[in-house]
């Protein structure tokens, strides 16, 4: 492996795990991130690989960086449209405690349709460890993954000035690549190690460019949130800068919906919708 090849794979580490906690209140807004110093020998890595990770969090609006000010924290993209009992009201919904709920029943049912599945991977590596520590027992795990067309032309991403420049859609078939290829090992040897009794992962590819990403858990509580095209600076696995037309992933603002006792209130409205579109494509659209 080169130093390159191993320096990207640094870079996507450090880059992902500081999203993680962007986007689940790890780093409130306001506040300011740990030195690039603190960061990287956190890490484990170089100085220059921790401020390559916090130039694509700026360009993807997480964070302002100044000479001398540190890296604070300017958005938290994630928020509740519908209040729940047991939650604290103060605290904005995000994808990591709705899934960490949805691990502590004994069946966990995720229906999900996503760009690269680089989200759920990052939270299912979290719940698998509170599977192993004995914090969480499901009994039953079972997740279908809707994803675009590996050959599925798409109007993002793409450099700015050079729309047919493949490296951004290598880029993101990577990521796919990378991310799935995760999920695959982390689910199955949940199953491999006897933690979880029955563990279910099917993953079908569509011709459809994905607008929003949407999470049906357990058939009774949805997570949605629209891909919201922006200008900002990719860093390629190699250091190259690109200005490019992209959406975010980690950075989809989510609304969440819950299913009551009366099926014509608009959360449950919502969660039959989004399980009906979701089976519909699922069944008639995906291979």
């Amino acid at each position: 492996m080169t130093k390159r090849t191993k320096d990207g794979g640094a870079f996507q580490r450090v880059s992902e795990e500081l999203r993680v906690r962007l986007s689940d209140g790890g780093y409130p807004l306001g506040s300011f991130l740990p030195s690039q110093e603190t960061l990287a020998q956190e890490f484990g890595v170089s100085r220059d690989t921790v401020q390559r990770a916090l130039r694509e969090l700026g360009s993807e609006g997480w964070i302002e960086s100044g000479r001398g000010r540190g890296s604070r924290v300017v958005r938290q993209h994630a928020r509740s449209s519908v209040p729940r009992a047991g939650r604290s009201r103060h605290r904005p919904m995000t994808l990591g405690p709705v899934i960490g709920e949805a691990f502590e029943r004994d069946e966990v049912t995720l229906d999900v349709s996503t760009l690269t599945s680089e989200s759920l991977d990052a939270h299912i590596r979290v719940q698998a460890e509170r599977i192993r520590a004995g914090d969480i027992s499901p009994r039953r795990i079972q997740l279908r993954m809707l994803l675009p067309s590996e050959t599925q032309g798409m109007p993002y991403p793409r450099a700015k000035d050079h729309p047919d420049d493949p490296r951004l859609p290598e880029r993101l078939r990577a990521i796919t690549e990378a991310h799935t290829a995760s999920l695959r090992t982390v689910l199955g040897e949940l199953r491999t190690e006897r933690l979880v009794a029955e563990v279910l992962l099917e993953i079908r590819r569509t011709r459809l460019t994905p607008t929003f990403k949407l999470y049906v858990i357990n058939r009774d509580e949805v997570l949605h949130g629209f891909y919201e095209p922006l200008l900002r600076t990719v860093i390629l696995p190699d250091g190259t800068e690109v200005e490019a037309v992209d959406v975010l992933g980690f950075g989809a603002t989510l609304t969440h919906h819950v299913r009551d006792a009366d099926p014509a209130s608009p959360g449950s409205a919502f969660v039959a919708n989004s399980t009906r579109w979701f089976d519909a494509v699922w069944e008639l659209l995906a291979l």
